[in-house]
């Protein structure tokens, strides 16, 4: 099993430019040092459905409401703010910009538990005598013995077949080598939503974790 970085075709390049965005950094940063409550905000506003601010407002009294606690508006003020950012973007580039950020406060909180040189995006697996896939991996934690690999999706609606079988059949080989692969498929939406997705599912996902909006906090932690 060997890693390799992905092709910089004009959709990587394109890609690229999405990822460097100031916009992409800041709003990671504020998601991986928040709680749940403020990743569900952060979620439902970057939907895009409104950019109104006194709608969220309205929303989300326990978090923005007059009576709550200064740091706790506070906080969620800067989220709000961020997260109107990105729902104010073109359907097209939000979409782009929601999943360069589920990506990097992927990469993030990954770096709480491995060194941060282990962690990779856009990269390829490779394995011996086997086709190589055209599709890269989100994330990467490349370590002797203990590798990762991430795809990363904005809501559960991400969950499809196609990923889950490239999924499974990454780990599936590296067992075959005698390699140990953990795969898994970070969702930034809810546990029951992601559950409801995967029964509807064919796919084998018996070795796939599936890190939901409520689980993040556990790739800092885990392993």
């Amino acid at each position: 099993m060997r890693f390799q970085d992905a092709a910089r075709d004009g959709r990587a390049v394109v890609y690229a430019g999405i990822q460097a965005d100031p916009l992409v950094a800041r709003a990671a940063d504020l998601l991986a040092n928040t709680d749940g409550r403020m990743r569900v905000l952060a979620r439902a506003v970057m939907n895009g459905e409104s950019t109104d601010r006194a709608t969220w407002v309205a929303m989300f009294p326990t978090l923005l409401g007059a009576d709550v606690r200064d740091d706790i508006r506070t906080e969620a003020q800067a989220v709000l703010d961020v997260a109107l950012e990105v729902a104010q973007r073109g359907d097209a580039v939000r979409s782009q910009v929601r999943g360069a950020i589920i990506e990097e406060l992927t990469a993030r909180l990954l770096a709480r538990r491995v060194p941060a040189d282990t962690i990779r995006r856009e990269r390829r697996i490779l394995f011996d005598g086997v086709r190589s896939e055209i599709h890269p991996y989100d994330v990467t934690v490349e370590r002797d013995g203990s590798a990762e690999a991430y795809d990363c999706k904005w809501g559960a609606r991400g969950i499809s077949d196609d990923v889950l079988y490239q999924l499974d059949d990454a780990r599936t080989h590296a067992a075959d080598e005698g390699a140990s692969l953990d795969v898994a498929l970070v969702v930034f939406d809810a546990r029951r939503s992601c559950a409801v997705r995967l029964a509807r599912s064919t796919a084998p996902a018996d070795g796939i974790r599936i890190v939901p909006l409520e689980s993040l906090d556990e790739m800092a932690g885990a392993g």
